[in-house]
């Protein structure tokens, strides 16, 4: 039994365990994120392991506050640019950051990404450890079977 989902795709009810997926992504809805200036459309999550899937989109001026990379993260950038301390990112050009890496990183004039994330990342805010959604990242994400067995 397939236990990943597209959260907010309506065409997938009922579809048998091996069927293939298609994702409408326009049809899908921008979600709100705890960072300001920062949506998201969930195209893949799956809970056990912590593997996510997302389109990110970033208001001119927005910023990821300082977080660190669980396991390998991919960002795809398909408008604006993103930027961190490393460099940037252009429309068209394509960064991963190992696991364990850690950064800030913005979008000077807004931007579009897709990013794929093996666990979501750990986010640094007021001395608490959170998600992207404002959880408390080690009682939601600290059990994952992936994470679990890169710490071993």
């Amino acid at each position: 039994m397939t236990t990943a989902i597209t959260p907010q795709a309506s065409n997938h009810a009922g579809l048998p365990d091996l069927a293939s997926r298609f994702v409408k992504v326009d049809d899908l809805p921008w979600e709100p994120t705890t960072v300001e200036g920062v949506e998201t459309k969930t195209l893949l999550f799956e809970k056990a392991s912590g593997l996510l899937t997302v389109i990110m989109k970033m208001a001119p001026g927005a910023a990821l506050p300082d977080h660190a990379h669980m396991q390998i993260e991919q960002t795809f950038v398909l408008e604006g640019r993103l930027v961190c301390g490393e460099g940037e990112c252009l429309k068209g050009d394509f960064v991963w950051r190992p696991a364990g890496s850690r950064h800030k990183a913005w979008c000077p004039e807004g931007g579009v990404m897709l990013a794929s994330f093996q666990v979501p990342n750990k986010f640094f805010v007021d001395g608490a450890e959170r998600d992207i959604l404002g959880q408390d990242w080690n009682a939601v994400w600290g059990k994952c079977t992936n994470f679990a067995a890169l710490a071993s």
